[in-house]
């Protein structure tokens, strides 16, 4: 049996091979991608901090039951460029940014912090939770 895995913010970051944040310091590299600096947007701000609205991808278990308006909360510079088989939801800050990112088996990765999400980010904890068997 496989334990399910959520990586939250840099853990999120970590499931990836690279990272411009740490030149030549290897992740783990469980998703495609790498990890790249957020880019400069006239009027937006980096860190990327505040609420922003989920956009659905791929299907993913630790999402179902989450509601189309449904909100979460960043506080990052750098964000995931992957493939959209690895896209379960994203939001847009000046351009795409990956919210989560899901291998289709056991490994969850949310750039944003649940446990700052309020209601929105408990279910998805709990819907995690409700993985372990």
């Amino acid at each position: 049996s496989h334990i399910p895995f959520l990586g939250i913010c840099l853990g999120l970051q970590l499931l990836f091979a690279s990272s411009e944040e740490t030149p030549g310091v290897e992740g783990l590299g469980i998703c495609s991608g790498k990890i790249l600096r957020i880019p400069d947007t006239k009027g937006l701000k980096i860190p990327h901090m505040g609420w922003n609205k989920l956009e659905y991808g791929i299907d993913c278990p630790i999402l179902r039951g989450i509601g189309e308006d449904a909100y979460v909360y960043f506080v990052h510079s750098y964000q995931a460029v992957t493939p959209s088989n690895y896209l379960a939801a994203s939001v847009t800050y000046g351009c795409q940014i990956p919210a989560m990112v899901y291998d289709g088996n056991t490994v969850y990765g949310a750039q944003f912090h649940p446990e700052k999400s309020g209601k929105t980010g408990l279910q998805i904890l709990k819907n995690f939770g409700g993985l372990v068997k």
